[in-house]
């Protein structure tokens, strides 16, 4: 079981889960349970736990049964084995002697109270008087600040709260000091106080608990759902300046992260199928400790009965833009045919794909004390239990009623959940075979294998380019609305976030049972997009080929007739390249364009006696932008054939280019960067551009190259010492300067969500560097001077000094591919954004354009 939490088996057998939903445990005596069943009086020592509908006797012998006393007795744990309770009905006397006499009083006065509450007929009622009791010995009572960890602390807020896990809520104290969150019990159960250290927190989120604003989790670990504590609080108020007292003491060291901010990682690579789902579920109140809104996962594999599972294979893989209840069309129609006939509010599904029943379905043989306490201390039948990975899915398809995805567990390490492996009773199913460990399907060769294989489908080419679709259903704009309807993905409204105000609910009686129908069916996921989900930009460095049809020297456009479909892809500037010879030997001023419907040479222009340093081409593909070591920039329009304008900006060559929203920076080896205000428009239409000096970044030695993050908010500088350099362009401020190569920066970039920098420079080194620390996270030694580069956040597509290319993987710091290119140095590339072209130019007067395989 990867997420609910199992405390340690201890000699103690009492636990919350003995308690019905909703029941609190309030306080414990210790007395002789006196009895008279057999011709000898009997005398057992052990534990009575005073509880809101019931009394438990916890004997401190094992052999003995535990006693749940309510409306009938219950025989718990007999033998100390954990199984259905066992029910003794009629009229039963029980006497209890207390060890401490003079506590006799107060015990009788609670237990009269809980009779009082039992006897009354209405659920809301009963439930109103146990929360009058539960209110009045908060209010009797606070936190024991001699449990303070340290007596420097200083107290914050202490407010009243009840500690969530799995199908338990337990009430108590919470005070938060300058040190630490603690949280008192009121029954003292498990421990005394729990206590956790600020500085150790590593992520806070609000929670719904009951669809309602009062939740608070906390962790000090990365992983997302392993949390250290769930507070759900009695008001909404007490819950936000918690949460808030936290968030600024941590500000300085913890990031928040947002749907978006991880969106963009998984897109670009950086996180896994797996992991990116599980920061989803995270994010839209998915949490280990509430089974009613435990996270969800989809059903990936559709292949159960074959011996080999083919990865290869659409077919093996379930449609994931679609719901499970519309995966089978005949059932579908039905479901639609009672839809449409249906009054409002219409609902296509009586049933959820998440809810705490189906989670202990698939987890029963890791937490059968869960399933008992759910189920009112019975197993469900045997043919209904999880008996087989492939009749379950079967029926997920053919059932009227079962639509459920799966739970994280499926596509973790741990087997466990399949396995009988605490040789529990679970009953016999028809034909008089025993339910025991789960029935895996041919393709796996035992549960762990099951597991592997089901991580690998998960993380497969298929899935990683639908995976987006089925987010668009469960956390999406396809969650709600008129999408929702035409996706055929609509449930029951009590599921749905703001479906219904419980608050606004003044019949007592309505609003528990309200609340219990909201716990037991299960919520669906808060909406975290509004918009259709991107798909993720699939992986492509680890194969890549050189496309022989597709040559540029530097005199001729040598291209074969045929069509190359590596071509269909490219925008119009990689088909009308503009191209210098940076580099190049001897110095060459010549700016040269080539054509890819022509296959030929298109423009040939000279702008300088010294040669050209870099170009870029402007939007609209109508001007092109030059910069040469004779410290000006030339614009050339291409509708007019010929050059517009010169900017004379340096004192020093100019040594690269960035545009960005009608403003041109400009780095020179004249130690500064510039950025000017020009119009491209006017360039392009033959008119004279009125250049604007707005700002200009000084360093302290030549800038060698620039770059601009996508959306044009930072400047990354490199100069000729080895210093990276981080602008805010909005106010021109310097945010970091890192000193991290020996020699001379040859390139810098951002990666695609603008968190990290990588540079290359003469001393053969690659350097990531955090953006908000400035602090230098990762180093890697090339075998060779590295010139120039792609990469995704992740891994890196670069041009070296042999005029190799190379693919290195940063996580592993590993290079996957060498690759012959150019026979010289590799000094500049370019990547289409489908990341499936790649064009190199080199100092043997080359272009070479690369066509990325999948």
């Amino acid at each position: 079981m990867a997420f609910i939490k199992r405390k340690e088996r201890s000699k103690e057998r009492f636990s919350l889960l003995l308690l019905d939903l909703e029941e609190y445990y309030f306080e414990q005596h210790t007395v002789y349970h006196v009895t008279t069943s057999s011709a000898k009086k009997r005398k057992i020592r052990g534990s009575l736990k005073v509880c809101s509908k019931s009394i438990i006797f916890e004997p401190e012998d094992h052999v003995e049964p535990i006693l749940k006393v309510c409306f009938c007795v219950y025989l718990i744990k007999e033998n100390n084995v954990v199984a259905p309770y066992r029910v003794e009905r009629g009229d039963s006397t029980f006497l209890f002697h207390l060890e401490v006499s003079s506590k006799t009083e107060d015990v009788v006065q609670t237990l009269l109270q809980l009779h009082r509450a039992s006897c009354l007929d209405k659920l809301g009622d009963q439930t109103a008087m146990i929360a009058a009791n539960l209110q009045s010995r908060l209010a009797r009572t606070s936190f024991d600040k001699n449990s303070f960890q340290n007596v420097s602390e200083i107290p914050h807020m202490e407010c009243e709260a009840e500690m969530v896990t799995p199908l338990v809520t337990n009430p108590g104290h919470v005070c938060i000091t300058d040190q630490s969150l603690y949280f008192q019990p009121l029954n003292g159960y498990p421990e005394q106080v729990v206590r956790i250290e600020l500085h150790r927190v590593k992520q806070i989120y609000k929670r719904r608990h009951g669809l309602r604003p009062l939740g608070l989790e906390v962790f000090c670990t990365e992983n997302d759902f392993c949390s250290d504590i769930y507070l759900k609080f009695y008001k909404t108020s007490d819950r936000n300046d918690l949460y808030y007292y936290i968030a600024t003491f941590l500000e300085n060291h913890m990031v928040e992260h947002t749907a978006e901010s991880y969106m963009l990682q998984w897109q670009r690579g950086h996180l896994s199928n797996y992991q990116y789902l599980l920061h989803l579920n995270n994010l839209a109140d998915r949490s280990g400790n509430d089974l009613s809104q435990y996270p969800v996962f989809p059903w990936i594999i559709a292949d159960y009965n074959s011996t080999e599972l083919d990865m290869m294979n659409p077919a093996t893989f379930r449609d994931l833009s679609k719901p499970v209840g519309a995966l089978n069309k005949e059932r579908l129609e039905r479901l639609l045919s009672r839809y449409r006939d249906m009054p409002d509010p219409r609902f296509m599904y009586g049933s959820h794909y998440s809810s705490p029943g189906y989670v202990l379905f698939y987890l029963v043989r890791v937490a059968p004390e869960h399933m008992l306490c759910l189920q009112n201390g019975r197993y469900d039948n045997a043919d209904r239990m999880f008996n087989s990975i492939g009749e379950t899915w079967k029926n997920c398809l053919e059932g009227a009623t079962d639509f459920k995805e799966l739970i994280p567990d499926f596509y973790g390490n741990d087997p466990s959940f399949l396995l009988n492996c605490l040789s529990l009773d679970l009953g016999k199913r028809q034909g008089g075979s025993s339910v025991q460990d789960v029935v895996l399907p041919p393709w796996a060769a035992d549960a762990s294998d099951f597991l592997q294989k089901s991580q690998k489908a998960l993380e497969s080419q298929y899935v990683s380019e639908h995976l987006h679709e089925w987010i668009d259903l469960v956390f999406g704009f396809k969650q709600k609305g008129s999408e929702a309807v035409a996706a055929h993905n609509v449930f029951h409204p009590l599921t749905y976030e703001g479906g219904i105000d419980c608050d606004s609910i003044e019949d007592p009686n309505e609003k528990i049972a309200m609340l219990i129908q909201i716990l037991e069916f299960g919520q669906t996921p808060t909406q975290l997009f509004t918009t259709p989900h991107p798909q993720r930009i699939t992986p492509r460095f680890q194969s890549i080929s050189r496309t022989p049809s597709c040559y540029l020297t530097r005199s001729s456009f040598l291209a074969s007739t045929s069509e190359d479909s590596s071509f269909e892809d490219l925008t119009e500037e990689t088909r009308r390249l503009a191209w210098n010879n940076i580099y190049l030997s001897p110095p060459d001023s010549t700016l040269k364009m080539f054509s890819r419907e022509s296959n030929g040479l298109q423009r040939s222009m000279s702008f300088s006696n010294m040669a050209l340093s870099s170009c870029l081409m402007l939007p609209e593909d109508k001007a092109v932008v030059c910069s040469s070591w004779d410290n000006n920039v030339y614009f050339y329009s291409i509708p007019f054939g010929r050059r517009q304008d010169t900017l004379m900006g340096h004192d020093d060559a100019i040594s690269k280019m960035c545009w960005k929203d009608n403003q041109l920076y400009t780095a020179s080896w004249d130690s500064t960067v510039k950025v000017w205000q020009c119009d491209s428009a006017d360039i392009a239409n033959n008119k004279r551009c009125q250049f604007q000096l707005l700002a200009e970044f000084e360093h302290e030695a030549g800038v060698n190259t620039i770059n601009l993050n996508p959306a044009g908010t930072l400047l990354v500088s490199g100069t000729k010492d080895g210093t990276v350099t981080i602008w805010d362009t909005s106010s021109s401020v310097q945010l970091h300067q890192v000193h991290c190569h020996s020699g001379k920066i040859h390139d810098v970039a951002f990666s695609p969500d603008s968190r990290h920098i990588l540079s290359v420079g003469e001393d053969s080194c690659l350097k990531v560097i955090d953006v908000q620390t400035g602090m230098m996270i990762s180093s890697v030694q090339a075998d060779e001077e590295q010139r120039c580069f792609c990469w995704d956040g992740n891994t890196v597509l670069s041009g070296g000094q042999s005029g190799h290319l190379q693919v290195l993987d940063l996580l592993s710091n590993k290079v996957t591919t060498r690759i012959p290119g150019h026979s010289g140095a590799v000094t500049a590339m370019w990547m289409n954004e489908q990341c499936s072209t790649v064009i190199t130019g080199g100092e043997d007067k080359q272009i070479i354009f690369w066509k990325l395989d999948c």
